[in-house]
């Protein structure tokens, strides 16, 4: 059944690089097909994944042209065949690989989850892709326990930040590092029981001082280059190491003797690919996530709310590193 109209407008990514070069264009809108719904967008979170998608710099490199961005929350306005727990009007929040910075995206149901009471647009656009990544690093890689000592960088950033609210939902003691107060501060507030500034790099003396010498358990790291190779230095024996991203540029390397003396574990987390080759294990972090969002335990943070015509602006405070939690574009 369909009540989605013919078009929608959107951002197109005409050639890889600039994303000053994203144009608003009018664009034909499928049909749904079996399992899939039509969403009328009302807000969509453009992150740093996205931004590099565009630059021609993701691992995954859509045929041109395309429309970015991979979060979204809005309205259901059509539904395919197959689809029994969503239905027209009902208000969700939702991702696809790219697409959603437009009025209208087009998703599959199972991706798309109802949004809570307390969440609104924006933050509904801003907490599939930042919680998953922190579930699945923190839950289903990660095997974090209560009372466990986790490390998170970048957590003054959209999946840094998640995962500080996460492990303090877990019960897990919370050690943040970011390169500013501001961010500090935010990473205070959503429960971090520790916050350390980056300052000069070395921070394995601190960790170890706040861990009574033994070191974190788990190191959840979206940064890279030489925050990788310094949390090396403070994990604790058996602990694991939680390779999220490299937004710090450098991708590092790893001295596997130096895995073997210690003990520690080297885990990758892509969170996204996870359901695509367990879907099983998948639709168990689908179904986790809403009933974490419904409890009210957590809640994304969104630092500023822009109009749809800003999206590059969006990226220009992306790229500064400016951006404390998430961004949302408002449609």
């Amino acid at each position: 059944m369909t009540g989605a109209p013919a078009s929608s407008r959107a951002w197109r990514c005409h050639a890889f690089g600039d994303y000053h070069d994203l144009v608003l264009e009018s664009v034909p809108l499928a049909a749904p097909a079996a399992g899939e719904v039509v969403v009328a967008v009302r807000a969509f979170a453009p992150g740093f994944p996205d931004m590099l998608m565009v630059q021609g710099l993701y691992q995954l490199k859509p045929p041109l042209p395309f429309t970015p961005c991979a979060e979204f929350a809005g309205e259901v306005v059509a539904c395919g065949d197959d689809v029994a727990h969503l239905g027209v009007g009902d208000r969700v929040m939702g991702s696809v690989r790219y697409g959603a910075a437009a009025t209208h995206v087009v998703a599959q149901a199972a991706h798309c989850l109802p949004l809570p009471p307390a969440f609104d647009w924006a933050e509904g656009a801003a907490f599939h892709v930042a919680y998953r990544t922190a579930w699945v690093g923190l839950v289903v890689r990660g095997g974090l326990a209560a009372g466990e000592t986790v490390l998170v960088h970048g957590a003054g950033g959209g999946v840094g930040l998640a995962a500080v609210d996460l492990a303090r939902h877990l019960g897990a003691r919370v050690i943040a590092m970011a390169s500013s107060e501001e961010k500090l501060a935010v990473a205070r507030a959503h429960g971090a029981d520790h916050v350390l500034a980056y300052g000069d790099g070395r921070f394995r003396e601190q960790v170890k001082a706040l861990t009574d010498g033994r070191g974190a358990d788990v190191v959840y790291d979206p940064v890279g280059g030489d925050v990788f190779d310094e949390s090396t230095h403070c994990i604790a024996p058996f602990g694991r190491l939680l390779v999220i991203g490299f937004a710090g540029g450098r991708i590092p390397a790893v001295k596997v003797n130096h895995v073997l003396i210690k003990q520690y574990a080297v885990v990758g987390v892509r969170a996204g690919e996870h359901g695509r080759v367990d879907p099983a294990g998948g639709a168990a972090v689908t179904r986790a996530l809403g009933e974490l969002a419904a409890s009210g335990a957590v809640r994304p943070h969104v630092c500023a709310r822009l109009p749809f015509e800003a999206l590059r602006e969006a990226y220009d405070r992306i790229a500064a590193r400016a951006v404390i939690g998430r961004i949302v574009v408002e449609v």
